[in-house]
């Protein structure tokens, strides 16, 4: 499933290119390495799961995330033993991180073919913490922006103490890799007239109206930003 080197050179640069360990081992179809359908993904996002190994064990970690072009930024505590092992440019963090949207119910007739129509992607990488303060401050309006898109440009920038006292892993876009599922139940025929309702129940995202905090000062109303959404 690698690219070849007949492919365009627009081609090649729309898609990331197929590895051992993105291509599943089940579901084949399923998969898709185009740029702008992982992008889409992760961008719809707040939260990845951060996998690696300590110990000798797996350890898998709920955290927020950004995307930068084709770089992921994820940022956590100093103290955090993964930005800690992420430390340095030699060797790095050998990690696994995953987002999963899921976008609805999938009932069938049967109990084994029951399932949810979702999207995610996988990449895999060695991540580095960012020590380049420009890109570092980047990378935390880019992670602010994640939760709320300009955000970053309406609330306090990090001073040197915050900026101390929180790092940042960044992993290059490279082994990536979609999957997704759609559409309906896939019964079996024989059970086809079963008397059990069958369909999907679609997932959807919402956001409730704005709260303000206890302390908000008078006279300031809710940003645009957030009305829009």
């Amino acid at each position: 499933m690698s690219e070849t080197s007949t492919q365009p050179e627009t081609a090649r640069a729309a898609a990331y290119t197929p590895t051992g360990r993105t291509v599943p081992t089940r579901s084949k179809e399923r998969a898709a390495y185009d740029h702008e359908l992982v992008h889409a993904i992760l961008d719809e996002g707040y939260v990845c799961h951060l996998g690696f190994v300590r110990d000798g064990a797996p350890v898998v970690l709920p955290t927020l995330y950004a995307r930068v072009g084709r770089r992921l930024y994820l940022h956590g505590s100093t103290g955090s033993r993964p930005l800690r092992m992420a430390g340095g440019t030699d060797p790095g963090l050998p990690v696994c991180v995953t987002v999963t949207h899921v976008d609805g119910l999938v009932l069938a007739r049967s109990a084994f073919h029951h399932s949810i129509n979702y999207r995610s992607v996988v990449v895999h990488g060695i991540a580095h913490q960012v020590t380049d303060p420009d890109e570092k401050r980047e990378a935390l309006d880019a992670l602010v922006d994640q939760v709320v898109p300009g955000r970053s440009c309406d609330s306090r920038a990090a001073n040197a103490k915050e900026l101390a006292a929180t790092a940042v892993i960044g992993l290059d876009l490279r082994e990536v890799s979609a999957k997704l599922r759609t559409g309906g139940p896939n019964d079996d025929p024989e059970d086809l007239a079963l008397p059990h309702w069958t369909g999907v129940v679609p997932v959807t995202k919402g956001h409730g109206t704005p709260i303000p905090a206890a302390d908000l000062a008078p006279g300031i109303d809710v940003p645009d930003y957030l009305t829009a959404r």
